[in-house]
């Protein structure tokens, strides 16, 4: 029990507020439902709603230190804000702004305004605190050993951030269901790939398709999609970008981007980021801004897991052809297979990647790992064949007719009985569990493979307990 019976105030930072304010805009929660998940009380929540603009405001402009719980104002914000407006001119200047040039330009504003002030290198520290100013010079990218093949120089801008914050990303038509010789229009995606240039963080993949609401996405709560859907082959810029935009912002972040000159002028047009930097790439130039390599490598790895996936299908089936078995392959299938492709994309080939292409803030690249740079070629293709597969999309696709457009207006005259099928139950996953369970104990199957179902089992009897 606390002292005196009284409550421990808990205050909340500036990014909680953020973060209560949205969920008050995003739900229909009350404030004091807001209250007791945050552990405050509902007037303070009141005050927040109260000073929204004003936290909203600190929160948009950058400077504001994220994690404080109180906002302490300077005795002197005169010489404060000054000096915030002269650092900045400075930065915009490309000078480098060290301790001791604040400290005696502070001096010096205070002088002009007729203040009796000394700042000390506590003010200092506390004032880089409010206003979220990190210590150090800025910066700068040193020319290449020699003996070495100079990089093509990336844009100026890249030197003010650290390869964790530099992002490329990349549009990807991907033939979901396609097979080696043949091919259909019609089972075009497009895929969204986003990663760090030290490849230690992926963006959730957005993937376009053609239609709206397919009918495999029957019953599936649109949370629970491996990855974010929208109609259309065309990519939402400003919709991605706002969403990336909010979540660096919630993380207190400020992160370049890297794009293709036209989609950067036309995304800056329609929506202003507050923590997210666009960097457009020349125009005439060929350099992506999602590394070749890395884009091939993901290609490379969705199609190894299909053609394992048409095989188990067609293992099941006595006379099922390779094409047959390809039409079953649905959206969602291919959204399960795309975002396991994705993670196996590893690291060190996203970062060396990136450093080769000149997107990175970084002078070298690493020792180049060949063994990653492609899935393991398919039993009965030779590498050439498989190397030919991954580039599929470069080739004409055949006509053909979609399988699932076709199977969602059978399902409009009736006919399409399967894709009816009500949601499994929580009793219908528990007999799944241990229908698997039995197969593979039949089999003779390795204790990793074990060791991987008990994770899922516990999972599932979890999620069955709720």
């Amino acid at each position: 029990m606390e002292l005196g019976g009284r409550k421990k105030l808990h205050a909340l930072s500036l990014a909680e507020k953020i973060q209560v304010l949205e969920l008050l805009d995003e739900s229909k929660l009350s404030q004091s439902e807001v209250a007791r998940r945050f552990r405050v009380s509902q007037p303070q929540i009141s005050r927040i709603c109260k000073n929204k603009e004003k936290l909203l405001a600190d929160w948009c402009s950058g400077t504001a230190n994220r994690q404080r719980k109180r906002k302490r104002e300077s005795k002197y914000s005169g010489v404060d804000e000054a000096l915030l407006c002269w650092y900045r001119l400075a930065r915009a200047g490309a000078r480098d702004v060290t301790g001791p040039a604040l400290l005696h330009k502070a001096k010096e504003l205070a002088d002009i305004m007729g203040q009796d002030f000394v700042p000390s290198v506590g003010w200092l520290v506390r004032w880089r605190r409010r206003n979220n100013v990190g210590p150090g010079p800025r910066p700068t990218l040193a020319p290449p050993p020699p003996g070495l093949t100079a990089q093509p120089q990336p844009p100026v801008a890249l030197e003010d951030f650290s390869p964790e914050d530099v992002f490329g990303c990349a549009a990807v038509p991907l033939l979901y269901r396609a097979v080696p010789g043949g091919a259909s229009a019609c089972d075009r995606v497009q895929v969204l790939l986003c990663a760090n240039s030290r490849g230690s963080e992926k963006r959730r993949v957005w993937v376009g398709g053609r239609q709206a609401a397919p009918a495999c996405f029957s019953g599936v709560r649109g949370e629970a999609l491996p990855a974010s859907y929208h109609p259309g082959l065309g990519v939402p810029w400003a919709q991605w970008l706002a969403r990336f935009d909010r979540d660096m912002g919630r993380q207190g972040r400020h992160v370049a981007l890297l794009l293709a000159a036209p989609v950067a002028d036309a995304v800056a047009g329609s929506c202003g980021p507050h923590h997210v930097r666009l960097l457009p790439l020349s125009a005439s130039g060929s350099t992506p801004a999602l590394p070749c390599s890395v884009v091939r490598a993901f290609k490379a790895r969705y199609r190894y897991r299909l053609l394992g996936k048409l095989a188990a299908v067609r293992s099941s089936e006595a006379g099922l052809s390779l094409g047959q078995a390809a039409a079953r392959i649905t959206v969602l299938d291919a959204l399960h297979m795309v975002v396991a492709a994705w993670a196996r994309v590893p690291p060190q080939l996203i970062w060396g990647s990136f450093i080769q292409e000149g997107l990175a803030p970084c002078k070298t690249a690493p020792a180049p790992s060949g063994a990653c740079e492609m899935a393991p070629v398919p039993g009965g293709l030779s590498p050439e064949e498989f190397s030919r597969f991954v580039d599929l999309e470069g080739e004409d696709p055949g006509p053909g007719v979609c399988k699932e457009e076709a199977g969602a207006e059978e399902e409009e005259e009736g006919a399409g009985e399967e894709a009816l099928e009500p949601p499994p139950t929580k009793a219908d996953a528990l007999r799944a569990l241990g229908t698997l369970r039995r197969w593979l104990e039949c089999n003779g199957t390795g204790p990793e493979l074990l060791d991987q179902f008990y994770g899922c089992e516990e999972g599932v009897e979890r999620l069955c307990c709720l």
